[in-house]
């Protein structure tokens, strides 16, 4: 139990950490953005008194007398700091413009009436984006119609360009580090089948030494040696299946009907006899795929071992195997037990995770490694509801 813990504990350390790491990643992209747009409107309220300053010159030079002693020098340098804002002037009388990139590269190709007409369309734009400045000229009216210079312009998407750039580099270093977490997964799974396979080969060596020993003493029941050499059969057959685990499992064609159908027939026996077993093969031909038949085998058992604990050992239990139209096998295991609720069919799956009090919930992490990693095939959870029962269902 102290070892399911561990890897339970682990699994939510993990899951924990994701949590911490993901809202802590959405707290730098608000606070980014928040920057970034604070940034921008004071960018924007400088340029608007830009504008403002502008306007409040041209206001000053229009109404002073330009034969006064006045000195415009502060004036003129007020009008010619802005280099960057774009606007537009609009007296009634006519249009002036500053920093319009179009005008600056084209303008002596165009007629005075092309002109106009072009700050007239900038200045209906202008309009939308902001509010123009209004002033005074005697009892006349002026406008200065503004616009946000391109680097203003450019901040208002940099945030998002910056977000961009940080997912980019943030994937790749999480597909990196899972790659590098999966391949440490994979050793370890490795080191432990292998190890168990090792510990198990030197007893059962030793145990079918005994039985050849017995055998010679003419008083020792035959009957009960050869019953003696299934269980060590079996044992080799589970130290087979940790060895294939723990290296390239080898492969051979296999009539898939036929095979499920004798693992289903082994395990009737042997479990629980208030089980009613119903096996539906629909395939009209033998089904002929190269696969590890220790592995398969191990599969179905303990799919059909985690059915009959959930229906607590009375119920249905029903297997269907079938093609698509793929031509691909489907395997589909129905039982009648107390169903999963969708938080618990998440986590089936995981090193660990175990809805049984006595489990080191490494089963169905095993199975699914078997079926999607040594066959390329697919393995989950079809359909599950709280107290009528669950199907799983394996793809070849």
């Amino acid at each position: 139990m102290k070892g399911k813990r561990l890897f339970y504990d682990l699994y939510l350390n993990i899951s924990t950490r994701r949590l911490i790491i993901t809202a802590v990643l959405l707290a730098f992209v608000v606070g980014l953005l928040f920057y970034f747009n604070d940034v921008r409107k004071t960018l924007e309220d400088r340029e608007k008194k830009y504008a403002q300053l502008y306007a409040e010159s041209i206001r000053f030079f229009i109404e002073k007398n330009p034969e006064s002693d006045c000195d415009y020098t502060f004036v003129e340098e007020v009008i010619s700091a802005n280099n960057t804002v774009p606007t537009i002037l609009n007296t009634g009388t006519y249009l002036e413009s500053q920093n319009i990139p179009f005008l600056s590269d084209s303008s002596k190709n165009l007629t005075p009436q092309q002109k106009n007409k072009y700050l007239k369309e900038q200045a209906e734009i202008m309009k939308s984006e902001h509010t123009p400045i209004e002033f005074k000229i005697g009892k006349d009216k002026g406008f200065v119609y503004y616009s946000n210079s391109n680097i203003v312009k450019q901040l208002k998407y940099f945030p998002y360009i910056l977000i961009f750039t940080f997912l980019i580099f943030g994937s790749l270093a999480y597909v990196a580090y899972s790659s590098s977490l999966k391949a440490e997964q994979n050793r370890v799974w490795v080191g432990l089948a292998k190890e168990t396979a090792h510990q198990l080969g030197t007893p059962i060596s030793g145990l079918m030494g005994w039985i050849e020993v017995l055998k010679i003493n003419p008083k020792f029941d035959t009957s009960i040696g050869d019953e003696m050499l299934k269980d060590i059969s079996r044992l080799e057959t589970i130290t087979n299946r940790f060895s294939n685990i723990g290296s390239e499992p080898t492969m051979k064609e296999e009539n898939l009907g036929e095979l499920i159908e004798n693992t289903v027939e082994y395990l009737k026996v042997r479990i629980s006899t208030k089980i009613k077993w119903t096996i539906i093969n629909q395939l009209e031909a033998p089904y002929l795929q190269k696969v590890n038949r220790n592995l398969l085998e191990w599969v179905i058992e303990n799919l059909c071992k985690n059915a009959v604990d959930a229906m607590t050992g009375v119920g249905n239990l029903t297997i269907n195997i079938s093609k698509n139209a793929a031509g691909k096998l489907i395997i589909d295991l129905a039982d009648t037990g107390k169903g999963m609720t969708n938080n618990t069919q998440r986590k089936i799956f995981n090193p660990g995770f175990s809805t049984k009090n006595r489990g080191w919930g490494l089963g169905l992490t095993l199975a699914k490694r078997i079926i999607e990693i040594y066959h390329s095939g697919q393995i989950f959870v079809l359909n599950s509801q709280v107290g009528q029962g669950t199907t799983f269902r394996i793809i070849l």
